[in-house]
């Protein structure tokens, strides 16, 4: 895929893929092939695996490009997969290597988790990854360690395709849109909450865990944000906002917010039908009550009607 097609793929709706396991803790391929299926047939058409909701950091290299290679087997050929990675640049380059060999379009490099960083140091680190694979490389923004100015300059690249920007403050995403000069597709990385003021200021597409069991109504927010349907896009936003509030939380029994941000898609898929299972250290799994408050609020979400959005208030 071009580089102009690649970076227009990514003006959609990004599935952020979690990933099922089996009774014995292994990586269950039959259920995530059938997960996949299911999301493409519903529209979906931009994967992203082995990034946070698809537990990265519990996955092996080995079971990383195992979940890539099942993401192409089971899509259609107008799907686009982008990669998750982080680590130094060499283990990157080679993951992005086994990647491009298992199906994948574009890797999504997360900045390394080191305690000291510069800003010339992190545009060296991603040049590097640039020249080193022929995947297109999305550039992740989740803290505060890639500056504007960083994001400025790696918006030049040709290589890179799009950056993810996970960090809620609009005022500093519209100005980093603004002053960028390069070609990149901006993502808003934190999902349906900010799904239109982002889109307003320069996002092209958005991040969705939540749209893994509830795919049609997040590509109706898409489509009503691309159309210009404000009114409708926020009765559309405001009905999946209690999926999202209660991602945010804890958890039971701690008080560590967003513990509950992957158990919340994963159950969502059980109770869609789909197969989400358990969740790998460190992680626990969704507790009880909350079960109950996602089960509820599914239920009204499968009311939907596309002139007609639920009310999903306690």
């Amino acid at each position: 895929m071009d580089g102009g097609r690649l970076r227009s793929s990514f003006e959609t709706v990004a599935f952020t893929t979690p990933v099922p396991f089996d009774a014995e803790d292994e990586v269950d391929h039959e259920a995530l092939a059938d997960n996949l299926s299911g999301l493409y047939d519903a529209g979906a058409r931009l994967f992203v695996p082995c990034g946070n909701t698809g537990e990265y950091y519990a996955l092996t290299d080995e079971e990383r490009v195992a979940v890539v290679e099942t993401h192409a087997e089971a899509t259609g050929d107008e799907a686009t997969i982008a990669a998750g990675a982080s680590g130094n640049e060499r283990e990157v380059l080679a993951l992005a290597e086994r990647y491009r060999e298992a199906g994948a379009d574009a890797v999504m490099v997360m900045h390394p988790d080191h305690t000291y960083v510069h800003e010339r140091g992190l545009v060296s680190y991603y040049e590097a990854i640039c020249d080193g694979t022929d995947l297109g490389v999305v550039v992740y923004k989740r803290g505060p360690e890639i500056t504007r100015d960083v994001l400025v300059e790696l918006s030049e690249l040709d290589e890179v395709v799009a950056v993810k920007f996970a960090v809620d403050d609009v005022r500093e995403f519209a100005q980093t849109v603004e002053d960028a000069e390069g070609s990149v597709t901006w993502i808003n990385g934190i999902a349906e909450r900010y799904a239109i003021p982002f889109a307003i200021e320069g996002a092209s597409g958005y991040t969705t865990g939540v749209g893994n069991f509830v795919p049609r109504v997040t590509l109706a927010l898409f489509e009503a944000i691309e159309k210009g349907q404000w009114d409708r896009a926020r009765r559309i936003q405001r009905a999946l906002r209690p999926l999202e509030d209660l991602r945010d939380e804890p958890g039971e029994g701690s008080s560590v917010p967003n513990g509950n941000n992957v158990p919340v898609v994963k159950h969502g898929l059980d109770i869609a039908g789909y197969t989400g299972g358990s969740v790998r250290r460190p992680l626990v799994d969704l507790g009880a009550a909350d079960r109950e408050r996602l089960e509820s609020y599914y239920e009204r979400l499968e009311t939907w009607t596309p002139s007609r959005s639920p009310d999903l208030s306690d």
